[in-house]
């Protein structure tokens, strides 16, 4: 308000009322151009918002939808001592690797989830296309060490993953194209932030009037009923969609994002700059069962979450922990890092050992994306803020529609309106015809 004051001319004098229409006037205008970033990012791209909303809601329960589709392969039947009968990590493997071919490489592990869960175990199988290799699934009885069947997840020369969570994790993640189409949804991701950004100043009343932007009316016409479905599902939904989408730009666009966040926060380290094994030097490497054993020795508490298998020869072999005591009530993971060769333990990354708040911030990124942060809380406000994607581009397109179509009526009854002077323009003098 001051700010306006000291732009009057020098010596006038306007009446508070005149004041505050000039205020809202001007930011009336600024809106105006808010509300055409909104409408066309919302028409370019809200299709791709509904899409990755849908396949989202999906994903957050993908364990629990693979366990249904595919029981004889998930659910095993635990004795009454429950974990304490698992059979050791090494005959697990041993189990895994007799029923893949001899070039197959072990890439990651999900440890049970419960006493009720199998090992899934991945692998990589070298295929006839270049650089891209045969994935495939094996999943084996933690009390018998008894493979309970493999399955094909994704074939090199397939133009679609075989399996459904697959399948819809590459549409959600790249569109089903590979690595560029990983680096357009990422572009895409950073325009829907700028969209939701815009749609929270659209929101924000111009004069006050909360209880309008933050309820539906009661008993109001479609054109107003939609409007206020759109406005208040995009409000209520906005800090959880607002975070899955900046937490998925990081996941597809790490180089980029990680040197943002490093300038803001000097000294952040991003997973690509985890460190390696010291090279070989004709040591041979330690079995992922070694390591697992190391990392337990060193740090017995909470359970086992997933673990990854050194790839190439400086890779490192990682062990997640979950639900650690004393580490934080909402994500309590410790992920260690050991030298596929010494041993040693190069890193321990848990919320007591962080080194700076960028740190922080990209080690949450993942736990808000799947909303894992949060537990089951979390979960159900992913996946309902997912189901709301679809809902906000409906609602746009249909609230641009009604715009359009009274815009158009206005003008045909415009244009029928009698027009003074024989149909001529304010200004025009009407010549006599010759």
């Amino acid at each position: 308000m001051k700010r306006f004051y000291n732009d009057l001319p020098q010596g006038e004098v306007v009446a508070p009322v005149d004041v505050e229409k000039r205020r809202l006037t001007r930011l009336k205008k600024r809106r105006k151009i808010w509300l055409d970033v909104h409408l066309w990012l919302g028409l370019l791209l809200g299709f791709f918002l509904a899409l990755f909303g849908l396949t989202g809601s999906i994903l957050v329960f993908y364990e629990e939808i693979d366990t249904l589709l595919s029981p004889e392969l998930f659910v095993v039947q635990a004795p009454p001592q429950g974990e304490a009968a698992f059979r050791p990590f090494a005959d697990i493997q041993a189990a895994a690797a007799s029923v893949m071919p001899t070039n197959a490489k072990l890439g990651f592990v999900d440890y049970p989830g419960d006493a009720q869960t199998s090992y899934r175990l991945a692998y990589n199988v070298p295929s006839a296309v270049p650089d891209k290799p045969d994935v495939w699934k094996v999943y084996v009885d933690p009390y018998q060490a008894k493979v309970l069947g493999k399955q094909s997840i994704d074939k090199a020369d397939a133009i679609l993953p075989s399996a459904l969570t697959p399948f819809i994790f590459q549409l959600h993640f790249a569109l089903l194209a590979g690595e560029t189409g990983a680096t357009v949804v990422g572009i895409i991701g950073v325009l829907l932030v700028f969209s939701v950004l815009s749609g929270l100043i659209l929101w924000w009343p111009l004069t006050g009037s909360w209880r309008r932007v933050l309820t539906i009316k009661p008993r109001a016409g479609v054109e107003r009923f939609n409007h206020d479905l759109h406005q208040v599902a995009g409000f209520y939904t906005f800090p959880v969609l607002f975070a899955v989408l900046l937490s998925g730009v990081y996941m597809n666009l790490p180089n980029q994002f990680m040197t943002l966040v490093k300038q803001i926060s000097p000294g952040t380290q991003g997973f690509m700059d985890s460190p390696q094994s010291s090279p070989a030097h004709d040591r041979a490497a330690i079995t992922l069962a070694q390591a697992l054993d190391i990392a337990r020795s060193r740090y017995p508490e909470g359970r086992l979450n997933w673990m990854s298998f050194a790839d190439g020869d400086t890779g490192t072999h990682r062990i997640s922990i979950k639900e650690v005591p004393g580490l934080s009530y909402f994500w309590s993971e410790r992920l260690v890092t050991v030298d596929q060769y010494s041993g040693a333990v190069l890193q321990v990354d848990d919320p007591a050992t962080r080194r700076t708040a960028g740190q922080t911030f990209i080690d949450w990124q993942w736990p808000l994306h799947s909303g894992k942060a949060f537990g089951w809380t979390g979960r159900i406000l992913v996946f309902i803020t997912g189901l709301a994607c679809p809902l906000l581009f409906v609602t746009g397109v249909i609230r641009w529609l009604q715009k359009r179509r009274a815009k158009n009526l206005k003008a045909t009854k415009g244009s029928k309106l009698p027009r003074p002077m024989g149909g001529l323009g304010r200004g025009e003098i009407e010549h006599p015809r010759i």
